[in-house]
């Protein structure tokens, strides 16, 4: 639950990728706890989603299947007012053997949602995107070299779009995500322990929650951030030890 601020997005209108579950989840629940009507998407239905939001499947790889979704929810809903590009993960794999295809829902598929959503947001007097980036995109990525790569893409996409569009009110901000606890973080991270272990290892003595990022994203997304576009926002923690230091420490 948002806590100390009242933030009220009511009448507005959003669409979150991969808002199903995990971090996406996370926002879309806090962002329709604004007031704000929120569609999810996915390629495959969830069992349930949280209250006053709403479902859509689509590949959004596609550009005309992305396309059709935007227009649909503003054709549903009168408006759209604000962009959440969060879909797109990939597992560890080797660099010789990575595919490309990872680049596809993680940078391209914002562009096209974005390009759907400009005359929109122009309509209506401005708008809100929201980039859900990575640490990964703002130092090496080994054994997610793809997925790294494509997210400093994305970063990088955020600011330009910022300078192009920010004439038409429409403000382009990214959130560089720190490790973070998720349904899949044992496959990242290892067992509870080893989770604790990485939380202690950051300034924050924790993992970074859902939670924690759909706070950023809902003051993102919100008029107390009038003047804020084309920034790269860490919530990270304080962000991960450099490894040099223990081994001066050891010595």
């Amino acid at each position: 639950m948002t806590q100390g601020v009242h933030i009220d997005l009511a009448g507005k209108v959003a669409l979150v990728t991969g808002g199903t579950r995990g971090l996406g989840r996370a926002i879309s629940a806090r962002l329709a706890e604004a007031g704000c009507t929120v569609v999810a998407c996915a390629r495959n239905a969830p069992d349930d989603l949280p209250p006053g939001v709403s479902f859509q499947a689509a590949d959004i790889r596609d550009a005309d299947v992305a396309r059709a979704l935007v227009d649909g929810i503003a054709d549903a809903h009168g408006r759209f007012d604000i962009l959440i590009n969060n879909a797109g993960g990939s597992p560890a794999t080797a660099a010789e053997q990575a595919s490309a295809r990872f680049i596809d829902a993680i940078l391209v598929a914002p562009l096209y949602l974005a390009q759907a959503a400009y005359p929109h947001m122009v309509a209506v007097g401005g708008g809100a995107v929201v980039n859900i980036a990575s640490v990964s995109g703002i130092r090496p990525s080994p054994g997610t070299a793809v997925y790294g790569a494509a997210k400093a893409g994305l970063l990088n996409l955020t600011q330009s779009l910022a300078q192009e569009w920010g004439p038409a009110g429409i403000r382009v901000n990214a959130i560089i995500a720190g490790l973070m606890q998720t349904e899949n973080a044992e496959a990242t991270y290892g067992d509870a322990e080893a989770q604790a272990a990485v939380g202690r290892s950051m300034p924050l003595q924790r993992m970074g929650t859902g939670d924690d990022l759909a706070g950023a994203v809902l003051w993102l997304c919100s008029p107390l951030a009038a003047w804020v576009s084309g920034a790269k926002i860490n919530v990270d923690g304080g962000g991960e030890r450099p490894y040099f230091l223990d081994l001066v420490k050891g010595h």
